[in-house]
């Protein structure tokens, strides 16, 4: 089973459209065009094995940020994904209900994990299986979930995993409910600060779960530069509060675009916006060979997903392709 189209392949865009303008905008991820700004790095970040130190002042913050009961609650990891499989197994062989439409790979992982897998459409659905996923918001339409409907879901089924990657932009989360129920939440770290090639990840769970999670990993499962850049950013309220401000600016002057554009926004985050056209695919290679990447769905032909312009040369750019 091998890991599920995503967005964010530029290689093989260039290879399709070899004429396309120069440089290419990157539309098809939902990752914050506007990055923490990388602090310096202590030279022992790259020479020396991360220490524990580095690593718990990474989980206070974390712990603080996300709102987890305890440092003990927290697992830091190489990026979220690498836990999925391992997670999966912690649910009795069973029936694994995920959330749909939304991100593969959980269904992927859930399958690898030997679970029979359903796709349902309704929070309701999920009751009864042995192991439930729900993206919060979801990916990729943003339907946002409150945490006492989750709270009430998770009484019901064997585990469940609330996937929060988009959430540092806004809804209830439901990481300090986690010891009331039987619930594990996963905190992505590059998505909100725009640095996904730093592969940093949370788990958020009871301290026995977080426990038997930390020895699966091994010892130093997050790299020295890792530590220190997580641990600067989500320490940070000053960047992350103007971050949101900005990012929900700047989808609102998105859905300005592609409304005037004919296009019918239907959803999204301030990270993300989902659009309909009855031509998605033509309107998708339209703006490939303009050298601009959008996100399609073969599953759903009349889908486009929106990530943000960079910069005022990228929205001019995709101004003049949509006109």
């Amino acid at each position: 089973m091998t890991p599920l189209f995503h967005g964010g392949d530029l290689a093989a865009a260039r290879a399709l459209y070899p004429d396309a303008p120069k440089p290419w905008i990157d539309l098809s991820t939902g990752i914050n065009p506007h990055p923490y700004p990388v602090p310096p790095l202590s030279p022992e970040a790259f020479t020396r094995l991360p220490g524990r130190d580095a690593l718990d002042r990474l989980l206070r913050a974390a712990t603080f940020r996300y709102g987890a009961p305890s440092p003990a609650h927290v697992v830091a990891a190489p990026g979220t994904q690498s836990l999925l499989p391992t997670i999966a197994r912690w649910a009795a062989t069973g029936v694994a209900r995920v959330l749909s439409p939304t991100y593969a790979e959980h269904a992927r992982a859930a399958g690898l994990a030997g679970h029979a897998v359903e796709e349902v459409p309704r929070l309701e659905d999920l009751a009864g299986a042995d192991l439930a996923v729900v993206v919060n918001p979801n990916n990729p339409d943003g339907r946002l979930h409150s945490a006492s409907a989750l709270l009430d879901v998770a009484r019901t089924v064997g585990l469940l995993v609330v996937d929060e990657a988009f959430l540092d932009t806004g809804g209830e989360a439901l990481d300090g409910l986690v010891d009331a129920a039987p619930i594990v939440v996963l905190r992505s770290f590059g998505k909100f600060y725009g640095l996904a090639g730093v592969r940093l990840g949370f788990a958020v769970c009871t301290p026995d779960r977080a426990e038997s999670l930390r020895t699966v990993l091994g010892p130093w499962a997050v790299s020295g530069m890792a530590l220190e850049i997580g641990a600067t950013a989500l320490e940070d309220t000053t960047w992350a509060a103007a971050t949101r401000a900005r990012l929900s600016a700047d989808a609102a002057r998105l859905d300005g675009l592609l409304t005037g554009a004919g296009v019918q926004v239907v959803g999204g985050t301030p990270l993300f916006r989902l659009a309909t056209t009855p031509d998605a695919a033509g309107l998708h290679t339209h703006l490939c060979r303009a050298g601009i990447l959008t996100r399609p769905f073969p599953t759903h032909a009349d889908r486009l997903r929106f990530g943000l312009p960079g910069d005022e040369a990228a929205w001019e750019r995709l101004t003049a392709a949509l006109k």
